[in-house]
C-alpha cells in the first residue's frame, strides 16, 4: 500500500493514464454527462432532442427548478411513469448537486428503461450557483 502522506511530491504524476486512455475516459464522460452552461446554452438556442427531468421530490421542484425541466422523482421511475417520455431524446437528469446520487440512480434506471440519458453536472446546486435562471411552483 503506497503511502501518500510520506510522500508529498508526485502525487499528481503518479499513475498517470496514456493519452489515449485518457481520451476514451473523457470522450466517454462527455457522452454521460453534461454541465449547466451548455444545457443552457442548448435551451436559449432552442435546440430540441432532449427533456430536462428533475428527479427531486415535487416539494424541492416547487421551490425551484431548471425552467422547462419535468419533475419525475428518482424512486418513481418505472415502464409506466416514462411511458409518455419521447424515445428518441436525450433525458438529461439532475438532483441536489454533488453529494447527491439520485440523478445517478435516475440515470441508471432511464438506461435500464433504453432511454439515453445524460446527468447534469452538479445538479441544481450548481445551476443554481452559477446564476442560470430558476423556475419556482409545482409540476404542470
Amino acid at each position: 500500500m503506497t503511502n501518500f502522506l510520506a510522500a508529498p511530491t508526485g502525487l499528481v504524476t503518479a499513475g498517470t493514464a496514456d493519452p489515449a486512455t485518457a481520451a476514451a475516459h473523457f470522450r466517454h464522460l462527455l457522452s454521460v454527462e453534461t454541465d449547466p452552461a451548455d444545457l443552457r446554452t442548448d435551451m436559449e438556442a432552442g435546440r430540441g432532442g432532449f427533456v430536462v427531468l428533475d428527479v427531486r421530490s415535487p416539494e424541492h421542484f416547487a421551490a425551484g427548478h431548471v425552467p422547462g425541466a419535468t419533475n419525475l422523482p428518482a424512486r418513481e421511475i418505472n415502464a409506466t411513469t416514462t411511458a409518455s417520455l419521447p424515445g428518441d431524446a436525450v433525458l438529461v437528469v439532475y438532483c441536489w448537486g454533488p453529494g447527491c446520487n439520485g440523478a445517478d440512480k435516475a440515470a441508471l434506471a432511464l438506461a435500464e428503461l433504453g432511454f439515453r440519458v445524460k446527468k447534469l453536472i452538479g445538479g441544481f446546486w450548481t445551476w443554481r450557483t452559477d446564476r442560470h435562471p430558476v423556475a419556482k411552483g409545482e409540476a404542470a
